[in-house]
């Protein structure tokens, strides 16, 4: 079975991993998405012998990792996910996720739940914004999840997918909800889904996602629910 997991960068060389990523990569592909970052991310990463996609300018988040899940599946991947390049989802948590792709399930979903013996490590505020934004997307999937937004999800290969990351997201900040969406409209059934509570995960300082990001998103995601309601 061949696995990939896509990884997001932008403007990230002092805090890229290299090493954890090669570490992963002797056990799947890590393909490191370059999106027209200005700093020495994409030599960085290849120097360490990952494979990387190399965009001209910036794209934004939501389309760097797009591309690269349309170039892990037309390299033939049968399993391939997208992780964030910070690790704030640690490598042996995604390990867990892919896991749990047991047969019958077609996505993953990382979820940042806190819970008794769990590390999950978030500023108060964000929590917050993250639990309202949360709900609003789980009433506009029309599927109760807890959490859309965490930066680390796996998927079969399936028709179903290959369809939902044919076109350019419309939302450059919500479009974990936005792909979800277009796999629930692509026939993947609710049980399909499974969420799996880390027992690990922390903010990391860097975010790119501002307060105004996440009112965007959260307007984007209203626009979300009018369209699946059409």
């Amino acid at each position: 079975m061949m696995r990939s997991v896509v990884v997001p960068c932008f403007n990230e060389a002092r805090r890229f991993d290299a090493a954890a990523f090669v570490a992963l990569n002797a056990e799947l592909t890590v393909l490191v998405v370059d999106d027209g970052s200005t700093d020495d991310t994409a030599a960085i990463a290849e120097a360490a012998g990952l494979r990387v996609l190399r965009l001209p300018y910036n794209v934004g988040k939501g389309e760097a990792v797009r591309r690269g899940l349309v170039h892990a599946l037309d390299d033939g991947a049968d399993v391939v996910g997208y992780l964030d390049a910070d690790l704030s989802t640690p490598i042996a948590e995604f390990r867990r996720l892919i896991a749990n792709l047991d047969p019958g399930v077609d996505v993953v979903l990382g979820s940042r739940i806190a819970h008794l013996g769990a590390q999950i490590e978030r500023h108060p505020l964000r929590h917050y914004l993250g639990r309202m934004f949360a709900t609003t997307a789980s009433l506009a999937l029309g599927i109760a999840v807890y959490d859309t937004q965490c930066g680390a999800k796996v998927f079969r290969a399936t028709s179903s997918l290959l369809t939902a990351v044919q076109a350019p997201f419309a939302s450059r900040w919500a479009f974990d909800v936005e792909l979800l969406a277009r796999l629930l409209d692509a026939g993947v059934r609710a049980d399909a889904f499974r969420e799996i509570p880390l027992q690990h995960w922390r903010d990391v300082d860097g975010s790119h996602l501002s307060l105004g990001g996440m009112a965007t998103a959260a307007r984007d995601v209203l626009k979300i629910a009018i369209r699946k309601k059409r």
